[in-house]
């Protein structure tokens, strides 16, 4: 029995899981810093926030490696 007409579903790849969860986890450090009183959570949540961003970027680039996602954009 041959299928005509299947649409083949892109695997997700872990790397692609990460990516997304590092720029959630980013957003919600910053929104954590927005909110805090002292100074110095603020600075180690900002912290965290870019470990997170370059995390993600890491991910970012397996996926364009294995051909898949868009190419990084220059913010």
């Amino acid at each position: 029995m041959a299928m005509v007409g299947t649409v083949r579903r892109r695997q997700i790849t872990l790397d692609g899981q990460l990516l997304t969860y590092w720029e959630r986890e980013a957003a919600r450090l910053d929104t954590l810093a927005a909110a805090t009183r002292f100074a110095w959570q603020r600075r180690r949540y900002l912290r965290k926030a870019v470990e997170a961003r370059a995390k993600a970027e890491r991910s970012r680039q397996r996926e364009v490696v294995r051909g898949r996602g868009p190419e990084p954009t220059d913010v």
